[in-house]
């Protein structure tokens, strides 16, 4: 097994002085630990992008109709979102999975039907999902990754599309941080003030409607068809052994969830980015986890994870072709 202080020796006998490269060499040595290497590599990139509708927006709990949710996914299809821009510019193999959304989508398009369920229930008024909806779903997201596995693909980012799914993040953070409602909740996609007291009223209703003792119940009752999806497929990409790269508020959600069920993913994930949805800095601040980019972005999709590729590309590039003091012939620090 190729230990930490293996991999810190190579770096640290780099042409450069010890720790200048910063976090780029945290970076390098996480990604030598997965893949148990020297040199490591980034193989055949892809992002999962999960689409799902959410009952709970019959509340008010999101300023966009639900309708948005499938609106978006056709704007996947035809290549016209950010997320469609970010991997194509970095060349990731972007996947976009209908997980549960309200709308039957015409034959044809670049979406993949994975459907459960036309969007998950009011948490008003009943659990999310169903056990056997959430199982079904995790066990759907597992075989996305282990399709990707088979191709070559060792490093996978997940994205998500789901009007009103910030509320169904909330509630996760909620019950497995321990941090407040009001502190787990902020604007989504752009509530005001008002919009904001009336989604933490919401939620927290919701909270103590329900009492579930496991991760799996919590996520039932709580979750939603794309973020149990993602749940699932995360917990694949540990076992396959990739770098996880992990987006943003919703996305960090589901990897807290998955860590409840196997901790072990926390050693594979690279959180990509540092959100603006409230929430999102303390859910990562609990994890321990230092965000690769602070641009201000609250967008989802996958994009954060995209956007951070390259970064992890140039970690292992210098691991790998940057001469080392002896071979280079200049004189090492004494």
């Amino acid at each position: 097994m190729i230990t930490k202080e293996e991999l810190q020796h190579k770096i640290d006998n780099k042409t450069k002085p010890t720790g200048s490269l910063g976090k780029l060499e945290t970076l390098a040595v996480q990604i030598g630990l997965i893949q148990n290497t020297l040199s490591p590599e980034i193989k055949s990139p892809a992002i999962l992008v999960f689409a799902a509708d959410h009952g709970l927006t019959a509340e008010g709990i999101s300023p966009y109709p639900k309708d948005v949710t499938w609106q978006m996914v056709m704007n996947f299809c035809s290549g016209g979102a950010a997320i469609n821009v970010f991997c194509k510019q970095n060349g990731i193999n972007l996947k976009v999975i209908d997980a549960g959304v309200d709308y039957d989508f015409p034959d044809g398009l670049p979406v993949i039907p994975a459907k459960i369920a036309y969007g998950s229930r009011n948490m008003l008024k009943e659990p999310a999902m169903t056990m056997d909806e959430c199982r079904r779903a995790m066990g759907k997201g597992r075989s996305f990754v282990q399709e990707e596995a088979q191709k070559g693909c060792n490093t996978i980012g997940f994205g998500e599309m789901g009007i009103g799914n910030t509320s169904p993040s909330s509630l996760l953070m909620h019950r497995f941080t321990g941090f407040s409602i009001e502190e787990c909740t902020g604007r989504g996609t752009g509530l005001l003030p008002d919009g904001v007291k009336h989604k933490i009223s919401i939620l927290k209703e919701v909270s103590q409607k329900y009492n579930p003792q496991t991760p799996e119940e919590t996520l039932a009752t709580f979750g939603g068809l794309e973020i149990a999806m993602m749940v699932g497929a995360i917990l694949e990409a540990k076992a396959q052994n990739m770098i996880i790269l992990i987006d943003g508020f919703i996305a960090t959600a589901a990897v807290l969830t998955a860590i409840q069920m196997d901790a072990g993913v926390r050693d594979n994930a690279v959180f990509c980015h540092a959100s603006e949805e409230k929430g999102h800095q303390l859910m990562l601040k609990y994890l321990h986890a230092f965000p690769l980019l602070r641009l201000d972005m609250r967008l989802g999709e996958g994009t954060g994870a995209a956007l951070a590729l390259p970064i992890l590309q140039a970690a292992v590039n210098f691991l790998n072709q940057m001469s080392s003091f002896e071979a280079a012939g200049v004189s090492n620090k004494e």
